[in-house]
């Protein structure tokens, strides 16, 4: 589901623009290279695929999985914040909290409501599943959720699971590291969405065309007072 829109509000909601008007006025002050990286990485994107965090604890793990999400081209992200509390991160993003569209929810359900409401498909990973993640077809809109760190995903989010899936693991451990779970799954739909579409991403030619303004907006620091100048 793509979550952004061509009409952008910057100047923290005081101005509102359009994806052209950045295309017009802040795109071309961008040196050659980065246009050329912010056109490869919009062609690449995928907002079919959303990866869901439920109460993750340690913000190291939130971290860890964003970065594994946008290296692999996957943009929707959302994090169900339960915790009152979080254990501070020693690891950091790398940046990749600046290129996906992060959404934030105070409670299980209403991610569930708003999953259900829009056609996305849940899909869980649990280690009381019978269902390898390989089996499972990720070319239709899908979730992927991940629970914390200690009791895995919650059972509200469990009852609601179109899929729940489990990553074979046929040594001694039980369980991975949620980061380590997280990348494995991201690259095994990944590579699912390759073998059945030829393709991973999901973008039309219009949505490049809003993600070069956005991410042209997050690149060049003075590009809201630029488009003040050139539009009031």
């Amino acid at each position: 589901m793509f979550p952004l829109s061509k009409d952008i509000e910057i100047l923290n909601g005081k101005l509102k623009v359009s994806a052209a008007d950045v295309l017009t006025h802040v795109y071309p002050l961008l040196t050659a290279d980065r246009k050329t990286k912010i056109e490869r990485v919009a062609a690449g994107r995928c907002f079919d695929i959303s990866v869901v965090l439920e109460s993750i604890y340690d913000r190291g793990n939130i971290s860890a999985v964003m970065r594994t999400a946008e290296g692999l081209g996957f943009s929707s992200f959302h994090v169900i914040e339960t915790f009152e509390k979080f254990k501070n991160a020693n690891r950091v993003t790398q940046g990749a909290d600046k290129w996906v569209e992060t959404k934030k929810w105070k409670s299980t359900s209403d991610f569930i409501k708003f999953a259900k409401s829009n056609g996305i498909r849940i899909c869980v990973t649990s280690l009381n599943a019978a269902k390898p993640i390989h089996e499972v077809d990720f070319t239709k809109p899908l979730a992927l959720v991940l629970g914390n760190e200690k009791d895995g995903v919650s059972q509200e989010i469990l009852e609601a699971a179109d899929e729940r899936v489990i990553i074979p693991m046929p040594g001694f451990v039980q369980s991975f590291n949620i980061s380590v779970a997280g990348a494995l799954c991201l690259y095994q739909i990944y590579q699912d969405r390759l073998k059945r579409l030829g393709k991973v991403e999901d973008v039309t030619p219009e949505q490049v065309e809003i993600l070069k303004a956005h991410y042209a907006l997050r690149t060049l620091d003075s590009a809201e007072d630029i488009l003040k100048s050139k539009l009031t």
